[in-house]
């Protein structure tokens, strides 16, 4: 009997683990006001590194090239990876913090 409890709350965890990483995730627009330092309603590739971030990746979140990231670049981008982690099965990484 407690190995099929121990069985059943192992299952449980791996299910909701994907959850919990969600729940933790902060929001595009917190991200982006802590990334934002100069406050001029973009982030740019300085901003970009210097929040623990790829240089090579800014393009990636740039897409329309301009040298600078919307919010609603962040939030689409961040869709996409959501999207593309919940394809995989694999549980959503976390963002660096946002007090970077």
């Amino acid at each position: 009997m407690r190995r099929k409890t121990a069985l059943i709350a192992l299952a449980s965890a791996a299910l909701l683990a994907p959850l919990a990483a969600q729940a933790r995730m902060p929001s595009p627009e917190t991200i982006f006001k802590a990334w934002d330092k100069n406050a001029d309603g973009a982030i740019d590739k300085a901003e970009w590194v210097a929040a623990g971030r790829k240089e090579a990746s800014f393009g990636k979140v740039d897409v329309d090239a301009d040298g600078k990231i919307t919010l609603e670049e962040l939030t689409a981008a961040m869709a996409r990876r959501k999207a593309r982690s919940q394809e995989q099965g694999a549980p959503e990484q976390t963002p660096p913090p946002t007090d970077h």
